[in-house]
Order: C-alpha cells, then sequence, then structure tokens
C-alpha cells in the first residue's frame, strides 16, 4: 500500500516541477481551459482535441493530460445532461447499454496508457497518445470538413447516410427498443460501439466524436437525443476515468482545476453562441481546429521519437518542431476562440439594433 502511494506521488511529482519550473504553465492550462470550454458550449463538444494536446505541448506526459481531462469532463457532462435530462433529450436506457462495454474500454485504455508511461517514460506515453490522436482524429476531421463544405454547396444537405445504410446489414438478433431514441439497435452492435466509445475516450480523453456521430449514423437516433444521451453517458465515463486513473496515481487535482478555472467562463460565452452563429460555421470551425490539432500533434512526433533514442534531429530541426507544434494548436485555438466571441458578439449587436428598429417603428 506504501509502495502505491509513493509511486502516485513520485507521478505527480512530474507535473509539479513543471509548474515549479514555469509558473505561466499555470496561466496556459488556464487558458486552454477557456478555450476548450468556449468550444465546448460552442460545438457541444468537451474542447478535448484541443486541451490534450496543448497540456502535453506544455509538458504534461501524455497519460496525466489524459486523465486531467476526463475527470475535467465528469462535471462538465453533469450539468449539461441536466439541461438535456429536463428537455426530454436523455435515453438512459440506451446510455446503460453503450456504458456497460465503455467502463470496459475505459478500463483497457488506463492500462494501456499506463504501460506505456510506466515502460517508456513521459516521451513514451505521450508518442502513444499522439499517434493515437493522429490516426482518430484526422479520420474525424476529414469527415466533417467534407459534410461542411458539402452543407455549403447544398443548403439544407446532412452528412452521408452511407454509414447508416451499411449498419442496418449488421442488424444481428437481439434487436433492443429504445423508446425515447424510437429506434431498435443490435446488442451486438450496441457493445462494440460501447467499447470503442470507451477506449477512444480513455485514451485521448475524447468519447463524443464517435459516440454522437454512432448514434447518429449507425443507431438512428435523434440528433438532440444523441447529443443528450452523450452528455449523461459522459458523465458515467467522465466518473470511471477518473476514478481508473486516479487508483493509478495519474490525475493531478491542480491541472483539474485549472482547466475549470477558464473553461467554466468559456462555456459560458460559447453556449449564447450557438444560438446566434450559422451551424456551417459551427461546422467549419470543429472541422478545420480538428485538422490544425492533428497538425500540431505530428510535429510534436519527432521530439518524442528522439528522447525516446528512435531517431536523431539536429537541435534546430528539434526547436523548430517544437514552435511549430505550439503555434499550429495554440493559434489555432486561440484564432477560433476569437471567431467565436467574434461572431457571438457582431449577431448579439446585429439583434440589439434590430430590436431598436422595430421598437422605434411601433412608436
Amino acid at each position: 500500500m506504501h509502495e502505491v502511494a509513493a509511486e502516485a506521488i513520485d507521478k505527480i511529482n512530474v507535473v509539479t516541477q513543471i509548474f515549479d519550473a514555469n509558473v505561466w504553465t499555470m496561466v496556459g492550462v488556464v487558458l486552454l481551459g477557456f478555450m476548450g470550454g468556449t468550444l465546448s458550449g460552442f460545438i457541444g463538444s468537451g474542447g478535448a482535441f484541443l486541451m490534450t494536446p496543448g497540456m502535453m505541448n506544455l509538458g504534461v506526459p501524455g497519460v496525466m493530460a489524459v486523465s486531467a481531462n476526463i475527470t475535467h469532463k465528469f462535471g462538465k457532462a453533469m450539468m449539461g445532461s441536466k439541461k438535456h435530462g429536463e428537455l426530454g433529450n436523455v435515453d438512459k436506457k440506451l446510455a446503460v447499454f453503450l456504458l456497460a462495454t465503455a467502463a470496459v474500454g475505459i478500463r483497457a485504455a488506463v492500462v494501456v496508457n499506463g504501460y506505456f508511461f510506466e515502460k517508456l517514460g513521459k516521451s513514451g506515453s505521450s508518442l502513444y497518445v499522439s499517434l493515437f490522436f493522429v490516426l482518430t482524429l484526422s479520420i474525424i476531421g476529414y469527415s466533417l470538413l467534407k459534410d461542411a463544405l458539402k452543407s455549403r454547396k447544398e443548403p439544407g444537405a446532412g452528412p452521408s447516410e452511407k454509414l447508416l445504410n451499411l449498419s442496418r446489414k449488421f442488424q444481428f438478433k437481439p434487436l433492443i427498443h429504445f423508446k425515447v431514441a424510437n429506434v431498435h439497435v443490435s446488442l451486438v452492435v450496441l457493445l462494440a460501439i460501447g467499447f470503442c466509445v470507451g477506449f477512444m475516450a480513455g485514451t485521448i480523453g475524447v468519447g463524443g466524436f464517435i459516440g454522437v456521430p454512432a448514434m447518429i449514423y449507425v443507431f438512428g437516433v435523434p440528433t438532440v437525443v444523441a447529443a443528450g444521451t452523450e452528455l449523461f453517458l459522459a458523465m458515467f465515463m467522465g466518473a470511471w476515468g477518473a476514478f481508473n486513473y486516479g487508483m493509478q496515481g495519474y490525475v493531478d487535482l491542480r491541472l483539474v482545476l485549472l482547466l475549470y478555472a477558464g473553461s467554466l467562463t468559456g462555456i459560458y460565452f460559447g453556449a449564447i453562441g450557438t444560438h446566434l452563429v450559422k451551424e456551417l460555421y459551427i461546422r467549419l470551425v470543429t472541422a478545420v481546429l480538428i485538422i490544425l490539432c492533428v497538425v500540431s500533434r505530428i510535429f510534436a512526433i519527432p521530439e518524442y521519437l528522439q528522447e525516446l533514442n528512435i531517431v536523431e534531429f539536429s537541435e534546430g530541426s528539434s526547436v523548430m518542431f517544437e514552435i511549430c507544434s505550439k503555434i499550429f494548436l495554440f493559434g489555432s485555438g486561440i484564432m477560433a476562440t476569437f471567431l467565436i466571441l467574434f461572431w457571438t458578439f457582431q449577431a448579439k449587436a446585429k439583434k440589439r439594433a434590430s430590436d431598436l428598429s422595430f421598437s422605434h417603428g411601433s412608436d
């Protein structure tokens, strides 16, 4: 027991050393929280695709960046699912079935993440998370951008229904009926999707990016119910993920609290923008930001490879890779946050001017 406690303290000391070395790192984490919160309120995502690699750019090991993110996600999901529940947008039965294997997926991700950290240290952990991040998020970012551009050329066009049509061929019995979502889904498909959502959430802190699309395009769940059910599911996945990472000593509550310090303010502004800004803009910002975050991780990978003595680069090349990684991530995050706030206040000003004009016209 004492050995486990000592090991946990050693892991947390990694982040302590980072904070002690540079106080501005804490400011950077708060900024990441604000950007992630603004995106969360604006696009309905936890902004983990920005915050996880952002913390890694600040020197936090991949496994600890993920653990802080998934712990932080629990509180936000609890708030969001409560609101959706009041509106009748949560299918709790569907969430429970998905959670059955999502919990297994999270546990598997924690074991794998922990293995890389224990065997290869901070660089090995960050390399694994980065490679997984690049592989999965590049596919998601490309798909979102493709659908957004399609909507721009063909107003009213939604994402492709090819996946939904394909999934109907795999409706193996038994089929489970979900009343709120009004769909019948194969138990086998449910359990497989649940595991994938859990493993992805446990690996990079992002689960909703396959959870929501899967519910919509594989199960046929209405969009608003998919969003509400995902938040309800994320609340329990966040709690389970936080527990598992915490038991192994990977959760540093200071990181979590610093993320909250920024995100709780950002969520407020982002949520206002959702009702005022065109959906096309929301989808475009999401897609482009994800792709830029992926590019940022690609530039970070050479540094981890060099630290593991797999490849060698000149000192100048290493510095260039590090600078490019930070510029792409923080630059894209700041730009996206600025655009969201600009569009929000612009739309709010136009609405106010329109209301005043209508008021004077009535007089």
